[in-house]
């Protein structure tokens, strides 16, 4: 049997119902059909917003303290007694000693570094959900009447 074949049978077999479908109260012949229908689950899918995200940054403030190690002079004045040595120098009216100090100052600037980055991306992620419902289904019900014999062929 070809493929085709099937269509051919399939037509066949609907017509002898549809006529079997007028004539219900006629007397039954060689054969009998009953269609045996039930319902089945359409699901669709679709995408609804549920939120969204934001990515921004924001400046906060933060205060440092830093210890900076510094140095400056300081002028040690050392004075000791001598022995009364002679001296050839006469006493002058005034002798200046000049000593410079310094000492570090600390300047302090600042400047901007990168100092990481963020990034966002999204992912699908699959998951199940269950979708109960009720479905109806028909089935066959044969009733046996009297001393009828019935085997049944699944």
């Amino acid at each position: 049997m070809g493929f085709f074949d099937l269509f051919a049978e399939e037509e066949e077999n609907k017509k002898q119902r549809e006529v079997r479908k007028e004539g219900q109260d006629t007397e039954f012949a060689n054969e009998a059909h009953l269609d045996l229908r039930e319902e089945e689950l359409d699901i669709h899918k679709h995408r609804v917003e549920t939120g969204d995200v934001e990515l921004h940054k924001q400046i906060v403030e933060e205060e440092k303290e830093v210890n900076v190690p510094v140095s400056h002079d300081q002028v040690i004045i050392e004075q000791r007694s001598v022995d009364h040595e002679p001296t050839e120098e006469p006493i002058s009216a005034e002798e200046t000693m000049h000593i410079p100090v310094t000492a570090e100052r600390v300047d302090v600037e600042k400047h901007t570094v990168v100092t990481g980055e963020v990034t966002a991306h999204k992912r699908s992620v699959e998951e199940t959900e269950q979708v109960h419902d009720v479905l109806h289904k028909e089935v066959a019900e044969v009733e046996k009447h009297g001393d009828a014999e019935v085997i049944n062929e699944d």
